[in-house]
């Protein structure tokens, strides 16, 4: 195991901000984050585990020991007459799990094609897209217990799925490393393509016969067509959480704002934060060396040397904004550090 010290972190986040880790670790293996976690009690530490940084906001230098996750492999387990279960290296990338997925013929996680980060994100943030999110193909995870440094399993109704959400960002937030992710994928599709523009960019591709691929392409269309590409310009993707309104919240907006959309869901009426940020007059402004994107709003960016804590009072002053004009309290779904 080599012990890097004094690193700089930009090439290992998304948004692109240049600050640095006292040590860090590349882990490619179980018995290497244990060992890990070793060195940083010695070294009197905390750890910070890095996936593939396109969840996370960097503020500061991280004066704590950081495990890269880089641990691989896209292994079937078993199966049943209508699944497949399939082990997964946390340090995977998603997007090649998708597509490696989508050769094999395994159904279920094409409409999560091009999701930024690493297959051990996944259920910490319930990532999901177009109608479908992690818990719907989840089937548990392990993970290494910091403080003991033991395995231990988690199955769907322990992590605690939530909007964004799992146990892993609220109860046990910073006491678990996930290491390989237990998928339950259907032989058979199911196809999904109801959810957004899914059925009007395969009617535009010419695509009659649906397969895991077109669905797939089409999704990889529709969000390079509106998101920015990361590697062009840093950013994490969406930067806020869609807020979920009771019916009487929603209805008292319609009346000042009648063009503004919901969706019903169990909780209320969830409410597409890109409108509001759009209609607060948000889209496209710059400040420097950051900004909100142009075709986005939803997305902060970072253009070139902008500093994580400016994103950070940004977003802040979007989160003012829009309480005072909408009454409602934006949640990020980027996490600081």
């Amino acid at each position: 195991m080599k012990i890097q010290k004094n690193i700089s972190l930009e090439s290992f986040n998304t948004f692109g901000i240049d600050k640095k880790a006292k040590f860090l670790v590349e882990a490619t293996h179980t018995e290497e984050v244990i060992a890990a976690l070793k060195e940083a009690e010695l070294l009197g530490l905390p750890v910070f585990i890095l996936g593939g940084g396109s969840n996370i906001l960097l503020t500061k230098n991280l004066d704590a020991l950081v495990i890269k996750m880089n641990i691989k492999g896209i292994h079937p387990i078993k199966e049943d007459t209508d699944h497949i279960y399939v082990r997964v290296g946390a340090g995977e990338v998603w997007h090649d799990f998708v597509l490696a997925a989508i050769a094999a013929n395994w159904a279920g996680i094409e409409n999560l094609s091009l999701i930024p980060g690493t297959v051990g994100a996944s259920p910490l943030q319930n990532i999901g897209a177009y109608g479908v999110e992690i818990k719907d193909v989840f089937n548990d995870l392990e993970a290494v217990n910091i403080q003991s440094k033991t395995m231990e399993r988690f199955d769907r109704i322990q992590c605690e799925f939530g909007y964004r959400e799992s146990i892993f960002k609220n109860k046990l937030k910073g006491k678990y490393i996930i290491t390989h992710v237990i998928f339950k994928l259907n032989k058979s599709p199911r196809f999904n393509t109801s959810y957004g523009a899914i059925q009007t960019t395969l009617d535009q591709m010419g695509i009659s016969v649906l397969t895991l691929d077109a669905v797939s392409r089409a999704v990889i269309t529709i969000r390079q067509c509106k998101l920015p590409d990361p590697r062009r310009i840093g950013n994490a993707g969406s930067f806020f959480k869609n807020p979920t309104l009771d019916q009487e919240h929603y209805q008292a907006l319609k009346k000042s704002y009648p063009t503004i959309p919901g969706f019903k869901t169990d909780g209320g009426v969830k409410v597409p934060a890109a409108w509001l940020l759009e209609q607060a007059g948000w889209k496209g402004r710059t400040f420097d060396k950051i900004g909100v994107h142009k075709d986005q709003p939803l997305v902060l960016v970072n253009y070139g040397g902008g500093d994580g804590e400016d994103i950070r009072k940004l977003s802040e002053a979007i989160q003012r904004d829009i309480q005072e004009k909408f009454n409602i309290l934006l949640q990020p779904e980027v996490n600081f550090i």
